[in-house]
């Protein structure tokens, strides 16, 4: 069905190498993604309907996948603040890859 021609790699939102789902509101609005497909968002930034795909295409030969793994609360305290939000909230969405236990801090 999809006859995709590019050597490289498509990482989404969710998947290792970008954890962090709430940049999917941004490529969405950048995009009119909505308006363009009939996709829409659910308040934990699922897609609906579920067989949809969001990503990032990067179109090189010597791309590769890698993960995100093991975040100190400095670089949550760092994002938080260049995102505009509450720690507790990147905590929230980041929590599968915190090198460290929020209830402990």
């Amino acid at each position: 069905m999809i006859a995709e021609k590019y050597r490289g790699i498509r990482p989404a939102p969710g998947y290792p190498s970008q954890p962090d789902h709430t940049e999917k509101p941004l490529i969405f609005d950048w995009l009119q993604a909505g308006a363009a497909t009939g996709i829409t968002l659910t308040e934990s930034f699922a897609m609906y309907p579920a067989a949809s795909v969001c990503g990032l295409y990067f179109a090189h030969k010597d791309a590769h996948y890698f993960a995100v793994s093991s975040i100190g609360k400095d670089q949550v305290e760092s994002y938080a603040a260049r995102k505009g939000m509450k720690v507790s909230e990147v905590e929230r969405w980041l929590s599968p890859i915190l090198g460290y236990d929020p209830a402990k801090q």
